[in-house]
């Protein structure tokens, strides 16, 4: 019998289910016409197990998971209201919500008003877990249908900054070399405090009708979660407050910063979660009691878990990590108990556009998915940003050789849940970077990939891997379009420090493996062939003419920049 198909008892030894029996078919015999060479009636085709509605799954004991197949992953939020409210946790999650809108004045009743567009609502319900797994709280979150606003009526900007997360990296990097502490906020009903402008109306939230006003609409006065412009009139209200007290950075406009005095602090701000970094643990206490006057802050402690960010104190610094996002990450993919490997990505196959079978609708957009969880994954995995860059270039039109790396990766991970990005105190502040270039790497249009990786001191606080935008001539051209792009970010780096009034070296340095890129960055002779090279590009011999940047040479081996721009073995991973 085939493996994993059962048997049945009165089967004849070596017959399948569904096989050809004497009752539908001639038995043949050595001496038959058949058997002798005679023409005789065609034999009916047999009948399949399928075609009789008879299935066996295979059960796979080995623990691998078909690449079609996600695990089915039990919910513990309910999705409908009737849902919510048999479950008394819910309900009071629900209540305290209701309470929250209506002291904060959300909202006034007012009569259906004739010809206004009037948007719905709905419940979202999450269970908020701590950095081990366990339940923190029941969220009941009252969201308007936005996707229903129509654009110059109730709505106009939307744009909302938040903090980078090399800005977020390099104020750990500061405040681990400088000794200073590390505060976590969190803003409760944050997009609640938003100010509208525009007049926006939304039927009363499900469950919760007025009694006396049954037919009755809100018109919104302040923001609400789902409107368009919600995040926007947040961050206005937030910026309006920490202005009076804060600059605001020219180089990231969700860091604010003090440096006067006798005292430092920093204030980064992504949406509704807030990092106070300050070398006086009174200026913090200070700064709380101030903005709990005008917000509902919550003081959750020392830093220890942001953005889905794990950051676990050491004895020498810091440690980021992303084991329970990149372990719910496997779950939701089926690949939790996979086989691992070592490397993220074959170091003899190169991907290309044409390679495999085109994946069907569900399946690409299960792929698109999974690769942008994976680009967040690469906010504490610098390892694995090349290979998540090349599987982001098939997004439009992804096949199954796509899907194999896009799984390589994942496997990957799940043998190194628990790397991260170390943080360690440094004696110096030197800003210095690796820079590296694949040239005409990509078969498909012979573009080259451009990396680097900028470090403050000891640290590494930026890193980047992505294909030019233009095809480079020669290696020379390539290698020379990632130094620009090194040079930018460091620029951008030292401006930042300018700005914070930290001390560190003037002249930058940075590493590049090829001579003929670091020559040209200093020589202006090779006009003939070089003219064809962006304009843009010649900043950086400017830098190094006003004596701000230092390019070195380095060799291959000692290159870290070289697993941003191609897959690497796993003796160099390491």
């Amino acid at each position: 019998a085939l493996h994993g198909d059962p048997v049945d008892q009165e089967t004849a030894p070596g017959q399948l289910h569904g096989d050809v029996t004497p009752d539908s078919a001639e038995i043949l015999s050595p001496g038959s016409s058949t058997a002798t060479g005679s023409i005789s009636s065609p034999t009916p085709r047999p009948a399949t197990r399928l075609q009789h509605g008879i299935q066996q799954p295979k059960i796979r004991t080995d623990g691998t998971v078909h690449w079609c197949m996600s695990s089915q992953t039990s919910t513990e939020e309910p999705t409908t209201v009737e849902e919510a409210l048999g479950d008394r946790n819910w309900v009071a999650a629900m209540d305290s919500e209701h309470q929250a809108l209506l002291r904060n004045k959300t909202w006034h009743l007012v009569p259906p008003p004739k010809g206004k567009n009037v948007i719905g609502c709905k419940w979202v319900y999450k269970i908020k877990r701590r950095a081990d797994g366990t339940i923190d709280k029941y969220k009941a979150r009252l969201v308007a249908k936005g996707f229903k606003q129509r654009y110059g009526i109730d709505y106009e900007d939307t744009f909302s900054p938040v903090v980078k997360a090399a800005t977020i990296r390099l104020i750990l990097s500061i405040v681990v070399s400088k000794g200073w502490s590390l505060r976590q906020l969190d803003v409760q009903n944050a997009f609640l405090h938003g100010i509208l402008e525009e007049e926006v109306y939304m039927h009363q939230p499900p469950g919760y009708a007025d009694q006396t006003h049954p037919n009755y609409v809100c018109k919104l006065d302040k923001a609400l979660y789902g409107l368009k412009q919600a995040p926007r009139a947040w961050y206005a209200r937030l910026c309006k407050r920490l202005e009076s007290l804060f600059v605001s950075s020219k180089a990231d406009t969700s860091l604010f910063y003090h440096n006067q005095g006798k005292y430092c602090i920093f204030v980064l701000v992504y949406v509704d979660d807030i990092i106070v970094a300050s070398s006086s643990q009174d200026a913090t206490e200070a700064l709380l009691k101030d903005l709990q006057r005008e917000f509902a802050l919550k003081d959750l402690g020392d830093l220890h878990y942001f953005l889905g960010i794990e950051v676990k104190k050491l004895s020498d610094g810091l440690l980021l990590s992303q084991g329970r996002y990149a372990a719910d990450l496997l779950a939701r993919s089926g690949m939790n108990r996979a086989k691992a490997v070592d490397t993220p990505l074959s170091v003899s196959e190169k991907l290309s556009l044409t390679d495999g079978t085109k994946l069907g609708d569900e399946d690409a957009t299960r792929y698109r998915s999974l690769v942008g969880a994976l680009q967040y994954l690469t906010l504490t995995r610098p390892d694995i940003s090349f290979s998540v860059n090349k599987v982001c270039q098939y997004l439009h039109s992804p096949t199954t050789i796509h899907w194999s790396a896009v799984k390589r990766i994942l496997r990957y991970v799940c043998g190194t849940l628990n790397y991260g990005l170390k943080i360690k105190r440094s004696k110096s502040m030197m800003v210095s970077a690796f820079s590296d270039a694949d040239w005409a790497g990509c078969p498909d249009d012979r573009r080259s990939t451009g990396g680097f990786a900028v470090f403050l001191g000891e640290n590494l606080v930026s890193w980047t891997a992505r294909k030019q935008a233009t095809v480079s001539r020669s290696s020379t051209e390539a290698e020379y379009k990632a130094l620009a792009n090194a040079t930018a970010e460091m620029m951008w780096v030292q401006k930042l420090l300018i700005e914070l009034k930290i001390d560190h070296p003037r002249v930058a340095r940075l590493w590049c493996d090829n001579l003929g890129a670091k020559y040209l960055s200093a020589n202006p002779v090779f006009h003939a062939r070089t003219k064809h090279i962006e304009i843009d590009f010649h900043f950086v011999r400017e830098q190094v003419a006003q004596k701000l940047l230092d390019i070195r040479f380095i060799n291959l081996g000692d290159q870290l920049a070289d697993g941003f721009t191609k897959a690497i073995p796993a003796a160099k991973l390491r």
